[in-house]
């Protein structure tokens, strides 16, 4: 176990993304070709201690708040869309390593920088076995799979006597085959391979019930306000800066071009002359402020209710998840807006914007994202029924 008592803050954190800006997008086109970070770009972010936000303080780590998850989110965003999504990502399954039991803490912290990569799809079936668990079973959509060192897994156990129920657990990425299957439109810098356990053991203290996870009161969370928080909330928040990022790189690639672009066919010799373009322009930042004020509300409220260890209400939770899906949506259509007002010659890959919409499309149709699903289930709430989804 190691103690720190330098911790950055926020302002620090955040200067360390942007200072990484150039060298991100330096690899932009290795990962797109790839389909995978560039190693350097790991060690990048592991130098600048960017995979430590969600690590408890006792393991030398910086446990950020939810806001700074946004901001530094937002940062590599602006960057490269992949590299922010993948950092995010390893965010989220690094909070949920702090509900294990503390010898399975001790264990997975112990390396420095560790990189966990998970999923919340029960794709995989588990059966009781002496001192643990064996699972078989496919996971898909694994982010940063390539250069993590553990897996957050989903499995749904079937015990001897009783019903079954889903349970979470933390697997070596080394007990697992990676299946490299990520050949998509979008996001393809992530490398967001499917993974595969071939009756794969796992010893029992590296085991929870994830209903226990999904309502914030597994045993392993003790007292850290980092961990008094459900995790739907702390999945929205830690990934909703990534969005907010990529829509300022929009607006910076668009505007990069703006003065020089002929509206061709037209009496335009620069695009920023027509009147079109204004109102173009200014729905686009509009929107971008709408999906920045819908992603800062997500993590104020996840930092205010952990600091005072309040209670989440239902209409609470299904906002968190409306609160994103809202953001994500708003940065589709602003990033929409600029990509349809480049012109053909935008479809070039060295112009980033169309990487960028083709990123951000894909992002909307993520099953946690997705702006249609969090809309539906926030209004279910409002309207005073159950949620029909245990994902809140």
């Amino acid at each position: 176990m190691v103690t720190t008592s330098e911790v950055p803050d926020r302002e620090e954190l955040v200067r360390r993304a942007a200072a990484l800006r150039p060298t991100l997008r330096a690899r932009t086109g290795w990962a797109e070709e790839h389909r995978r970070l560039h190693d350097e770009t790991i060690e990048a972010l592991a130098d600048a201690g960017l995979f430590k936000l969600r690590t408890p303080k006792r393991y030398g780590g910086y446990a950020a708040d939810a806001t700074t998850l946004v901001d530094v989110a937002t940062e590599l965003g602006h960057a490269d869309s992949s590299t922010s999504w993948v950092t995010a990502v390893y965010w989220i399954p690094t909070w949920m390593a702090g509900l294990f039991p503390q010898a399975v803490q001790d264990e997975v912290f112990s390396t420095p920088d560790v990189r966990i990569c998970g999923t919340l799809s029960p794709s995989a079936l588990a059966r009781s076995a002496d001192g643990g668990i064996v699972v078989n079973g496919k996971w898909g959509f694994i982010s940063g799979a390539h250069h993590a060192h553990w897996q957050e897994i989903i499995a749904i156990l079937a015990p001897e006597n009783g019903e079954p129920y889903p349970v979470m657990a933390l697997v070596p990425m080394s007990d697992l085959l990676v299946v490299d299957d990520w050949h998509t439109s979008g996001l393809r810098g992530t490398g967001s391979v499917s993974t595969v356990a071939q009756e794969l053991f796992i010893p029992q203290e590296r085991v929870v019930p994830l209903p226990a996870v999904l309502q914030g009161s597994a045993a392993g969370a003790g007292t850290d306000p980092m961990h008094q928080v459900p995790l739907l909330p702390v999945a929205s928040a830690s990934s909703v800066g990534t969005v907010l990022g990529m829509t300022r790189a929009a607006k910076e690639s668009f505007f990069k071009r703006l003065p020089n672009r002929k509206i061709t066919y037209t009496g335009y010799d620069s695009q920023r002359d027509a009147p079109l373009t204004h109102f173009q322009v200014a729905e686009a930042a509009t929107k971008s402020d709408q999906a920045a004020f819908h992603a800062h509300r997500l993590a104020t409220t996840v930092d205010e209710k952990a600091a005072a260890g309040l209670p989440w209400k239902l209409e609470e939770r299904a906002r968190a998840r409306h609160d994103m899906g809202t953001a994500v949506r708003l940065a589709k259509e602003a990033v929409d807006i600029l990509a349809s007002a480049s012109g053909g010659s935008s479809v070039y890959q060295d112009v980033p914007i169309q990487r960028i919409a083709h990123d951000l499309h894909t992002i909307n149709l993520h099953a946690l994202m997705n702006p249609n699903t969090n809309a539906e289930l926030y209004g279910r709430v409002l309207c005073g029924l159950e949620p029909n989804t245990l994902y809140i």
